[in-house]
């Protein structure tokens, strides 16, 4: 018999996990409106932002910093990536699929200089608030799951914010309604898909930041990363940044449930379950319209 608490309590921890699959998921919208682009290596981010900020950390550098300091490099690896690899193959009128072997390249290029550079230990973060956890109805809430649900929020207004009330938000705004269309009103598409790039790059490395202190982190774990964010964004509607974070969120805890219920080894089926529930039901996501 299933013991109601710590089901209560898996769903806790499914939504923190869920609040991470969904800046993913955004990472991939945020490239894919403005440029058509499915980036596979988004999940690199995710590794580069926790194990950058454990290096800069266990050298002496204040935590936040050492955070700070991961989310830029992220943004610039992020661009660098878009300058050297993307842009090429995206002048050349590459297809889709060359684009999607392209990213995964990078992704294994970029994991073997990690493995070089930070080596392969796993890597564990100290928790943002040094106390122990929340007591809200007999659940335990550690602080480490307030910071990820609370700064994911904060993220997610953010870019709302960017989006709608910045020029340059609008800008990226308008290369996801028509690229063609928005070239000609005098708007550098090109500084756009950068610019993408780049702030998927920081989305990613804030995910990676602030899931290390509940598990580990190691040059290899961006691939199952890039696969959860996929599936978080095609359930929330791709191209549909709220409804990646709402479709993150579900799958965290349909993963946490699975555990819970039918064991560890359950929670990669329960993803798969997930996506294939909304292909053959709702193939346009939460947030997309239902085809008549």
């Amino acid at each position: 018999m299933l013991d109601i608490h710590l089901v209560a309590q898996s769903l806790v921890s499914g939504v923190a996990v869920g609040c991470i699959y969904g800046l993913i998921g955004i990472g991939f919208c945020v490239i894919y409106n403005t440029s058509g682009i499915v980036n596979f290596a988004q999940g690199m981010f995710v590794m580069l932002g926790g194990m950058v900020t454990h290096f800069l950390y266990s050298n002496g550098v204040p935590l936040a910093v050492a955070a700070v300091g991961a989310i830029i490099f992220s943004a610039i690896v992020g661009v660098a990536m878009e300058r050297i690899v993307v842009r090429p193959l995206w002048d050349r009128g590459a297809t889709m699929f060359v684009m999607i072997l392209a990213t995964l390249a990078v992704q294994i290029v970029i994991e073997h200089l990690a493995l070089k550079v930070f080596g392969d230990q796993p890597r564990v973060l100290p928790g943002f608030t040094d106390a122990g956890p929340i007591r809200i109805f007999g659940l335990a809430v550690s602080y480490q799951i307030v910071w990820i649900v609370c700064v994911s929020l904060l993220v997610i207004v953010s870019l709302n914010g960017f989006f709608h009330k910045t020029r340059l938000g609008k800008a990226m705004r308008a290369c996801a309604i028509d690229r063609e269309t928005a070239g000609l009103h005098g708007i550098r598409v090109s500084l756009m898909l950068s610019l993408a790039f780049g702030i998927s790059g920081g989305l990613g490395a804030i995910g990676g930041i602030l899931v290390t202190p509940t598990q580990y982190t190691a040059f290899n774990v961006g691939v199952s990363f890039s696969i959860s964010g996929f599936i978080a964004a095609i359930v929330g509607g791709f191209g549909r940044p709220a409804g990646a974070f709402l479709g993150g969120i579900l799958l965290g805890v349909a993963q946490a449930l699975a555990i819970v219920t039918l064991g560890a080894g359950m929670k990669n089926m329960a993803a798969l379950s997930v996506l294939l529930v909304f292909l053959f039901l709702r193939p346009n996501g939460i947030l997309g319209k239902m085809e008549s």
